[in-house]
């Protein structure tokens, strides 16, 4: 007498729904899920990266095929007078915007926080420019920074200060940009701290109250170190920002006066767009893509360190 086996099902979709990954089973649907973001992300940041690191190493006008130039583009780019400027501009703004818009981000959030009368207002004040076009953003901050008819010009005269030519002089240029893209960035990074701050147990301050800390003791000792990892994400993100200024310059100064805010990434649209070197562009913004990749991977390596 034989005994009769039942039929193995070998099927993809029962295989599939057999798979395991560390002991538990692999829930598929999920995946498509992800799938919208995914996509896109690979097609236009995947595929993007490395299509511009190929061209990076042509001679390439848009028309005709590229033209292998090995790493002549980067030897062109270390070799390129205007370079060092523009990367020095790059790091002063970077150096104004980071420092700048985390500090008045925390002292924002920490106000909100406090549920003041008039908090609700404050915050839809704080975020508001943040909704705002860039675009749009630059062209009031041009006229707010006229020399002679600038709203901030017409109340520092008010106090005995002398017009500033923000945009005009090469030494203040900068800093009109920063004050702009820290006004434009700012309601987005309190919002980040103002949700870390909510996060924190009322019970650690009280503690720290009745243990006879003073609340600027309570401030340091108790709340910044809750902050760190929320502090950590918004100096990031303002580094990767900072770098990539790009709509505030094209619309308040055009890399004028004299090349004075100049940025890397206008430099890039310059090469690229208008004088369609399309090779040579890329290879700079495979520069700028590592420099940020490196600048980002030390502030995390230095704040964990102090974690």
């Amino acid at each position: 007498m034989t005994t009769r086996q039942l039929p193995t099902d070998t099927s993809l979709r029962t295989r599939l729904g057999r798979m395991t990954w560390k002991g538990e089973r692999i829930e598929w649907s999920a995946y498509f899920y992800v799938l919208p973001f995914f996509v896109p992300f690979v097609i236009f940041t995947i595929l993007a990266i490395i299509f511009g690191a190929y061209v990076s190493f042509t001679e390439w006008r848009i028309i005709g095929d590229p033209l292998w130039v090995g790493f002549a583009n980067y030897v062109r780019a270390f070799n390129d007078d205007f370079v060092p400027k523009v990367w020095g501009n790059t790091f002063q703004l970077a150096a104004i915007v980071v420092p700048g818009t985390t500090i008045l981000a925390l002292l924002f959030a920490l106000y909100v926080n406090q549920r003041l009368r008039g908090f609700t207002a404050s915050r839809l004040a704080f975020y508001a420019p943040r909704v705002v076009s860039v675009t749009v953003v630059g062209l009031v901050w041009v006229w707010m920074l006229d020399t002679r008819f600038g709203v901030i010009n017409q109340y520092l005269h008010k106090v005995g200060v002398p017009y500033i030519p923000w945009l005009t002089n090469p030494d203040w240029v900068l800093w009109a940009v920063g004050m702009t893209t820290i006004w434009w960035d700012l309601g987005f990074h309190m919002v980040i701290l103002l949700a870390a701050l909510q996060d924190i147990p009322s019970e650690l301050k009280d503690s720290a109250s009745i243990d006879g800390a003073s609340a600027l003791q309570q401030f340091w000792y108790v709340v910044v170190p809750l902050l760190r990892p929320a502090i950590s994400l918004v100096i990031t993100l303002e580094i990767i920002s900072a770098f990539r200024i790009f709509s505030q310059i094209f619309v308040m100064t055009q890399g004028g006066p004299a090349g004075a805010s100049f940025s890397i990434i206008f430099y890039i649209y310059e090469r690229g767009f208008m004088n369609t070197e399309l090779g040579y562009s890329s290879a700079l913004s495979l520069m700028l893509f590592l420099t940020i990749l490196v600048v980002t991977l030390i502030q995390l390596r230095i704040i964990r360190e102090r974690a």
